[in-house]
């Protein structure tokens, strides 16, 4: 049985190649139906918002890398710390744009035993 941590580690991994690969469903099932987003200049935002600006932006690839700094499990909930990169390349040509900074997630264990994103701080900036 994997422990806490790694499944939270992998959860963060699939999330990160479901993005890639434009994966929308496989992303909305590691969230928890009552997700909150926090990110610089929007009002918190929860799934449907996720889902409906992901959809949005489908011809957009993206690359990235995310680098975990702490993960400290607290029974059902835990919390990670990370730095996340993140490079958005539109279609046809357009600029890519880099973005990149520290993001503060929590993490709560469903009934099931499955990790799941909670909410999520997300402090990335662009990159100059």
């Amino acid at each position: 049985m994997m422990d806490d941590e790694s499944a939270i580690r992998e959860l963060v991994d699939t999330w990160m190649v479901a993005t890639k690969a434009g994966d929308v469903q496989t992303i909305l099932n590691l969230m928890t139906d009552d997700v909150v987003f926090m990110v610089p200049g929007l009002e918190p935002f929860g799934k449907e918002v996720f889902k409906s600006a992901t959809e949005e932006m489908k011809n957009v690839r993206y690359e990235g890398t995310s680098d975990i700094k702490e993960i400290k499990v607290l029974g059902n909930w835990a919390y990670m710390r990370s730095h996340l990169k993140v490079r958005t390349v539109p279609p046809e040509g357009g600029s890519p744009v880099s973005r990149s900074g520290y993001t503060l997630t929590i993490f709560r264990k469903g009934p099931d035993g499955q990790w799941r994103l909670a909410r999520d701080a997300n402090l990335l900036t662009v990159d100059k």
